[in-house]
């Protein structure tokens, strides 16, 4: 009777993880690397990669292609940094403003502040891929 279930296929599929795929453009050097940081949860967004899921790779004035795979299903928010100094994270002046190009999910860019999670994040849903651009610029 076992055998009937596993070849009738009776027993429900496991779930389908996501994946999210972040074409970043705006590019202006192939000096550094590009940073992607996925977040599940407002904490340490954007600014704070260090809880983050991240993908770190060679910058290139064409654009660059982080993915993020097997997610569950939920909300995220994606932030981006153009590292140039090889420091791993977007440096800022005395002021608090970026000196290196950045972006986050949405393109959200507010006047005189910091974007928060809920402007950039989006949802996942089982099983469905997403795929964002996100543009960097200073």
């Amino acid at each position: 009777m076992l055998a009937i279930t596993f070849c009738c296929g009776l027993v429900a599929p496991a779930a389908q993880a996501a994946e999210i795929v972040i074409n970043v453009s705006g590019v202006t050097s192939a000096t550094g690397q590009i940073g992607c940081s996925l977040f599940a949860s407002a904490a340490g967004f954007p600014m704070d990669i260090s809880g983050a899921r991240q993908v770190w790779l060679a910058a290139r004035p064409e654009g660059v292609t982080c993915r993020f795979a097997e997610l569950a299903d939920g909300r995220y928010a994606v932030s981006i940094g153009h590292d140039l100094n090889g420091n791993k994270k977007v440096d800022t002046n005395l002021l608090g403003i970026p000196t290196e190009a950045w972006g986050v999910s949405g393109n959200v860019r507010p006047t005189l502040r910091a974007p928060t999670w809920d402007e950039a994040a989006f949802s996942v849903a089982q099983g469905k891929d997403v795929t964002l651009t996100v543009k960097v610029a200073k």
